[in-house]
């Protein structure tokens, strides 16, 4: 008879809402102000209407999302669940030296910054310094630590520890998920602000996004290190050229 591998237990539903908040556009981190480098692909032509901006940012999220950031996150949260501090400086280490731009570079520190800061003040001392020192190791990361480090973090604290791959592997694609639609939202805003575009066009994107996230999450899962990239340069052309942007809503 074949052997039945029983499935995984599904997250409870404190832990699906903990992924929820952390995807959530008020999520006190500043992402909201930040475009990517959308703002400098409209301002060149390259993403002025609504299906030139759907198109690019889906492209952006399987060139550069799901083969850098999400690809990290995967790592990174096994990582802190087992207390390797090692494998997390190596992994922030990554992110910093692949943001191209000053811009980028700046979002990614701020936005991590902020999340350890929230991380440590919302209460319970399950979740304060004392009671998780990751939360310590996290701020201390040289130069600083980045976003995605920073979410692995915050997911690893509301998962449970693993008791079987199955379990684990399921628990990082919802937390890939929430990443995934925190960027997505942040970004359809951005592209309505500065195309601009209307609230149902904002809607269509954010439909377009979803329906590219799963498959840019299954991209991410499979890839070791040697296979994660950060090659945009198109995006990093554009966003030195957003640096010295006369007129803009955003900081990247």
């Amino acid at each position: 008879m074949p052997r039945v591998v029983p499935r995984p237990a599904p997250l409870s539903p404190g832990a699906r809402l903990q992924l929820m908040w952390l995807a959530s556009p008020a999520l006190p981190v500043g992402g909201f102000s930040y475009s990517e480098g959308l703002e400098a692909a409209i301002a060149s032509g390259l993403a002025d209407t609504e299906a030139k901006a759907a198109a690019w940012l889906r492209d952006q999220l399987h060139l550069s999302l799901a083969r850098a950031d999400l690809a990290v996150v995967a790592k990174a949260v096994p990582a802190w669940q087992r207390g390797d501090l090692a494998r997390i400086t190596e992994l922030n280490a990554w992110v910093t030296l692949t943001r191209e731009t000053s811009e980028l570079r700046l979002q990614t520190e701020q936005m991590g910054r902020s999340l350890v800061a929230w991380l440590h003040n919302r209460g319970g001392e399950a979740l304060s310094a004392e009671g998780d020192p990751r939360l310590q190791q996290c701020a201390a990361l040289p130069p600083a630590p980045t976003w995605p480090i920073a979410f692995a973090l915050a997911v690893a604290q509301c998962l449970p520890q693993p008791t079987q791959a199955g379990h684990s592997e399921e628990a990082i694609r919802e937390a890939l998920l929430s990443f995934a639609f925190g960027w997505a939202e942040n970004m359809v805003q951005a592209a309505i602000k500065a195309v601009p575009l209307g609230q149902s066009a904002g809607q269509r994107m954010l439909q377009s996004l979803i329906e590219a996230i799963p498959a840019a999450i299954d991209h991410a899962l499979t890839l070791p290190d040697s296979q994660r990239q950060a090659f945009t340069p198109m995006l990093a052309i554009l966003s030195a050229r957003h640096e010295t942007q006369y007129s803009r809503l955003f900081r990247s």
